[in-house]
């Protein structure tokens, strides 16, 4: 046992998330919890700024997924199908995490709720309600385009909660299966590591500032001048 500890690698706490990336993830998860609590009791007000919010965020994920910090950039986590693929064909195996960012499958996971984030808000500015409240687009388009942009602004609404369930379980599973903690990183932003790996680029906190000041200057004017 002795010569087991003593050929193991040691590890040391690494930052691999930076604050944005934390931060955008858990405002995420918020923002559609009262996207749906704002539906339910009529506030569609309140409703159609949720959803500004989440647009304001998503504009900023993209972005940052280009320039920013190493782990949330798009090349760095979209690896090939295959490499998704044979991840999941080892998940029942228990082995230490070694990964600094998001796994060959988790990213892929990432880009698809992404794209649904996408198409809900897309379809959520050309919306209406046949009442009051219609999305700053809804006027540019015939109204049964937009009533038919409305339905589907529900559906996809609960395709999105399927694919976070998916995600959650996926999480608890990992968690149960093959002993990895895969939330407190996105807590903490830090991964204990084997001491060789390298740490990953930072990018800095006022370059995400100014990207997400940006973001939500754009959506403003979509949401005022439209």
């Amino acid at each position: 046992m002795a010569l087991r500890s003593f050929t193991q690698p040691m590890q040391l706490p690494m930052r691999v998330w930076d604050a944005p990336t934390r931060l955008f993830h858990w405002a995420i998860v918020l923002l559609i919890v009262f996207s749906y609590v704002s539906v339910q009791a009529n506030w569609m007000e309140l409703h159609l700024l949720s959803g500004y919010t989440v647009l304001t965020l998503l504009l900023f994920r993209i972005v940052w997924g280009f320039v920013g910090s190493e782990t949330s950039r798009f090349a760095r986590f979209l690896r090939s199908p295959l490499a998704g693929m044979r991840h999941l064909a080892e998940f029942t195996r228990r082995a230490p995490d070694t990964e600094v960012g998001h796994n060959a499958a988790g990213g892929w996971m990432v880009l698809l709720m992404l794209l649904l984030l996408a198409a809900q808000i897309g379809t959520g500015l050309f919306s209406n309600d046949d009442g009051a409240t219609e999305g700053p687009l809804a006027k540019h388009v015939p109204k049964d385009l937009s009533d038919r942009l409305s339905g589907l602004h529900g559906i996809l609404f609960w395709v999105l909660l399927g694919t976070i369930a998916v995600h959650v379980g996926v999480v608890v599973l990992y968690a149960v299966v093959k002993k990895q903690n895969l939330v407190r990183p996105m807590l903490t932003g830090k991964k204990r590591l084997p001491a060789a790996t390298p740490a990953p680029r930072m990018a800095s906190s006022l370059l995400a500032l100014a990207i997400l000041a940006a973001s939500a200057l754009v959506v403003w004017a979509v949401a005022t001048r439209a």
